[in-house]
């Protein structure tokens, strides 16, 4: 992109070099103003032939030959060549890139999916369907041509690399999932991710169960083993079926998205002391509290009861239409 930039700027100094010497010239030449000599250079150069702006000299007609075999070599390089960045849809595409990192510099508290392989797909699908800002890091210039076609936020680069990692926001970013092909590459994707923004919450794949606590040491809040995760859905599909057919609904359905969401209480909410009843939380539609997340050692108080008082800390799991939950969030102020 800074190439094409770098072009643009050649071909616009080269096509204002030549105006500027052809307007100096008839004011030397002919003792003309610098208006007239840069409408004569315009003119002649542009080949309209509206005519001498003022009766020429032999020096001046001779200064003009000049200038239309010079001239007009350059302007039609410079015409040529920003024709052919337009057909080509370089200009387009750089265009493009410069709107989409405008919207990546705007974006705080988003996501940031590294790596757009088997894993990192079903990453951004879920974050697409739940409705979260995210953006995608991956090296393959073909997947990141696929994912700008449907208007996802992407980064082309490596993401164990500083320079792709600052890029996406990495700074401002809530969370970070790291699906790289390789756990020697999450390995070091959370290392790098960790000291450039040590408050972010980060998720990492991991092929070999072995790896999963050395990429919990060097960062992760948490890791994901899909060789085992597959396991377990296995042994579920056969012995509890219904269940399972229930979280598929859950995840697949395509009129809503029905999730278990957390909204967390901060320790400043105005809501703290009240009951669950008071906040009218037990009896919204479509969201049914599922538990309360007590830090201090209680843990989850499962099916709570109406006169619970919530407390500062207190983790609130909710289930049903992720829409509604962001709303309920957003209406007690404490999303």
């Amino acid at each position: 992109m800074r190439q094409i930039y770098t072009q643009i700027f050649r071909l616009s100094l080269l096509t204002s070099a030549v105006l500027v010497f052809g307007s100096a010239g008839y004011v030397w030449v002919e003792d003309w103003s610098w208006f007239d000599g840069l409408y004569m250079t315009v003119i002649t150069l542009a080949t309209i032939g509206y005519g001498e702006t003022h009766p020429l000299t032999h020096e001046g007609r001779l200064f003009t030959i000049v200038l239309i075999l010079f001239g007009s070599g350059v302007l039609l390089y410079s015409v040529t060549s920003l024709a052919a960045l337009v057909i080509e849809g370089e200009l387009t595409h750089a265009i493009r890139r410069t709107k989409m990192t405008k919207a990546i510099n705007r974006l705080s508290g988003h996501y940031i999916v590294c790596g757009y392989g088997s894993t990192g797909f079903y990453a951004v699908e879920e974050l697409e369907k739940t409705g979260r800002h995210y953006v995608v890091v991956e090296a393959d210039p073909a997947k990141i041509q696929s994912l700008r076609d449907r208007g996802i936020l992407t980064i082309e680069g490596d993401a164990t690399q500083d320079e792709a990692l600052l890029q996406a926001g990495v700074a401002r970013a809530a969370g970070l999932i790291a699906t790289l092909h390789t756990d020697a590459d999450n390995l070091f994707l959370v290392l790098t991710a960790k000291g450039l923004n040590k408050d972010m919450r980060i998720i990492a794949k991991a092929v070999d169960e072995s790896s999963q606590q050395k990429l919990r040491s060097v960062g992760a809040d948490g890791v994901v083993l899909p060789n085992f995760i597959g396991g377990l859905r296995m042994v579920s599909e056969l012995v509890r079926p219904s269940v399972v057919t229930f979280l598929d609904m859950m995840l697949r359905a395509k009129d809503q998205s029905i999730r278990v969401e957390e909204i967390g209480i901060p320790h400043n909410s105005p809501h703290i002391g009240r009951s669950l009843d008071e906040l009218n939380l037990l009896d919204v539609e479509g969201v049914s509290l599922v538990a309360v997340h007590r830090t201090g050692g209680s843990g989850y108080h499962f099916n709570p009861s109406p006169t619970m008082r919530i407390e500062s800390g207190d983790m609130l799991i909710m289930m049903g239409e992720s829409s509604r939950i962001a709303q309920l969030a957003s209406n007690l102020s404490i999303g």
